[in-house]
C-alpha cells in the first residue's frame, strides 16, 4: 500500500503577490504567522530558522526562489530522528488574480517515511498544521495577527 505523499492547499488572497511574497520570505513575516520569531538568509541554500515560544524550532533550507512567484524549502519530517536526511519539500506558488493573489502550497515527500505509524503522525500532523498555519498567514496579511 502506498502512503499519501502530497498535501496541497490553494488560497485566494486579497493582497498583491509582492505583499504575500514578503509574508512568506522575510523574518518579520515568517516570525509572525509561522513562528514567534525567525531568521532568514534569503538565497538558494540559505536557512530560515523559526522559533516558537514553546521552545520548538524548525530549520528550513531554501531550495527555490523566483520572486515574487515561487518560494520553496525543505525541512525535516516530523517523527523522524534528529539529523535524519529525509525531508519534505514545500513549495509556495503565487499567481496574480485580479487585485489579489492565488497562493498554492504543496508539500511532498511523506512517502519516504518507513512505517505506517510514523507516516500517519507526520502526514496528519502537517495536514492539520497547514490548515492552522495558512489561517495564521491570512490573519497576518489582513492585519489581524
Amino acid at each position: 500500500m502506498a502512503f499519501p505523499d502530497r498535501i496541497e492547499r490553494t488560497l485566494e488572497l486579497a493582497h498583491m503577490p509582492e505583499r504575500v511574497w514578503q509574508a512568506l520570505t522575510t523574518a518579520e513575516g515568517l516570525g509572525t504567522w509561522f513562528g514567534n520569531s525567525a531568521e532568514v538568509d534569503l538565497k538558494v541554500g540559505g536557512l530560515a530558522k523559526l522559533t516558537w515560544d514553546s521552545g520548538d524550532t524548525a530549520t528550513l533550507t531554501i531550495e527555490r526562489l523566483d520572486p515574487p512567484r515561487v518560494f520553496a524549502y525543505s525541512w525535516s519530517i516530523f517523527g523522524l530522528p534528529e539529523g535524519d536526511p529525509r525531508r519534505t519539500y514545500v513549495e509556495f506558488t503565487l499567481e496574480p488574480a485580479g487585485a489579489g493573489t492565488t497562493l498554492t502550497m504543496v508539500e511532498t515527500g511523506f512517502a519516504q517515511v518507513p512505517d505506517a505509524d510514523t507516516h500517519e503522525k507526520a502526514y496528519s500532523g502537517n495536514t492539520k498544521g497547514w490548515t492552522h498555519e495558512l489561517g495564521e498567514l491570512v490573519a497576518y496579511l489582513d492585519g489581524k495577527a
